[in-house]
Parts: C-alpha cells; structure tokens; sequence
C-alpha cells in the first residue's frame, strides 16, 4: 500500500521523449502538453527533480518548446537506447536519493514502457501518469498501460499527482497551483 503515495521529497519527475517529429503525430497532443506543463509547475513549486531524455535529436528533434522548463533546474540526457535507464540516469537517482518516479512522455508502448520495465526491475516504485504519455495508436496504448500495470506501476493521473503531493489546501503551494486547474 505504501507504494501508492507520493512524498515531495522522495519522488522525481521523468519526461521521456516528448520531441518535435514525436509529438505531431501522437492521438492526443494538446492534453500531452497541458498536463505535462501541468506536472512541471507542480514539480517547480514543490521542488521535485525533473529529468528529460531526448531520443535521437538528429532525428527527432528537441524537446517541444509548448513546455515550460523556466524556473526549473533539468537534468538532461540524449539517449539511442529505447529504455532510458542507463548509467546517467542511475548515477543521477542515486544522487538525489528518490525512489518513486513520476513518468511522463511518449510513445507508451516503447520508450516509457521500456524505461518504466527497467525502473520496476531494479526497485523503484513507478507512477505512470495515464494522462500525460501517449502513442500514435490507441491500442499500443492500452496495451503499454495494461503491461505496466500488470508489472506493480501504479497508474495514475495528472490530478491525483498533483493533489497527492500537495496533501492539504490552502498551503501558498496549492494557491499557487489550484488556479491552473480550472
């Protein structure tokens, strides 16, 4: 049961992938940017780590410039491996010393399943926001969510993310963050 909280200070948020000749061609591209934007203020507030992979720039391009990094310190990393656990990405977790990973990016069924299969593997307890990845097809989709699920990641929402680590109302961060709900 432990698993299914989020504490400020022992999560991290990932991004994975979310490029310029990726997203054009994900299902739903406008509700992609929103909650990631939405999970990248929360992470700025509440300062949560961010990390960003980027697969293949020459042939995907950078990250989408809809998403707002100002204000954030991010961990980047270029990456060919469809998984992003790698040696930068486990240097830097041991690092900061966080165990739940708040997952984020495209396509479901390659780079964020890949990454989230990985991440299970070796102990960390993923939370895979249903609304902020995607995929070209809905049915990879589905199926990249179900496996995850089936693996021990809690899926779970841009929303209950947001809510869980904020934890009461009223605080200066759920003013600072309520607002851009509506």
């Amino acid at each position: 049961m432990e698993n299914y909280y989020l504490k400020r200070e022992d999560c991290i948020l990932l991004l994975i992938d979310i490029q310029e000749r990726l997203v054009p061609s994900m299902r739903c591209q406008e509700r992609l940017i929103k909650n990631n934007n939405l999970l990248l203020a929360t992470a700025r507030t509440l300062d949560i780590p961010v990390f960003l992979t980027e697969q293949y720039v020459r042939g995907l391009g950078e990250t989408v410039k809809e998403l707002d990094f100002n204000g954030l310190v991010v961990n980047k990393l270029e990456k060919l491996t469809f998984s992003a656990v790698v040696p930068e990405l486990l240097e830097w977790l041991q690092k900061v010393k966080r165990s739940h990973i708040i997952v984020t990016g495209v396509e479901t069924h390659v780079c964020v399943y890949q990454t989230t299969r990985d991440l299970l593997r070796l102990g960390y307890q993923c939370h895979l926001v249903q609304d902020a990845v995607d995929s070209r097809f809905e049915l990879n989709y589905l199926n990249a969510i179900e496996l995850m699920r089936s693996q021990g990641a809690v899926i779970t929402n841009t929303e209950t993310v947001m809510f869980d680590l904020l934890q009461v109302a009223g605080t200066p961060e759920f003013k600072v963050l309520s607002p851009l709900l509506r």
